[in-house]
């Protein structure tokens, strides 16, 4: 298994990963101007993916999106969009991307955001510090 950053030239796997994230924890699919503003993000820096790779084939995939946090004072991120496929589950790549990600990003720390069944999940591969309750703000 490799690991690297996803850079443009991957955004149509990386968006068949997006897909089924979506439909796996039942949001509605995005369409193609979601693909155009996630591409346009990926191209200013203000988000990374990191993906695990099978032989070249993109087959896990996770973002991180950084900002200063007083949490500990320093460059911190948030992350986001993990999915690995079903096949690949339960054989230490995902423990493996966010280990990467963490590295790569050059962030000091990083939260997540995840349903309660997800929590166990979560600490398992490493999101062991409680910071309270995660609530999102929007119309």
């Amino acid at each position: 298994m490799d690991y690297s950053r996803i850079d443009t030239s991957q955004i149509d796997r990386l968006w068949e990963l997006q897909k089924a994230y979506k439909a796996e924890i039942g949001e509605d699919a995005p369409g193609e101007p979601d693909k155009n503003k996630l591409l346009s993000a990926v191209e200013k820096g203000q988000i990374a993916f990191f993906g695990a790779f099978d032989e070249g084939t993109l087959i896990g995939c996770c973002s991180v999106t950084a900002g200063f946090s007083t949490f500990d004072y320093a460059q911190s991120g948030v992350f986001e969009d993990f999915y690995i496929c079903p096949e690949y589950r339960h054989k230490g790549v995902a423990r493996e991307l966010v280990q990467y990600a963490y590295r790569e990003s050059g962030v000091s720390s990083m939260t997540v955001g995840c349903a309660g069944c997800d929590v166990e999940m979560y600490r398992s591969l490493g999101f062991g510090i409680p910071l309270g309750n995660l609530l999102a703000f929007g119309e």
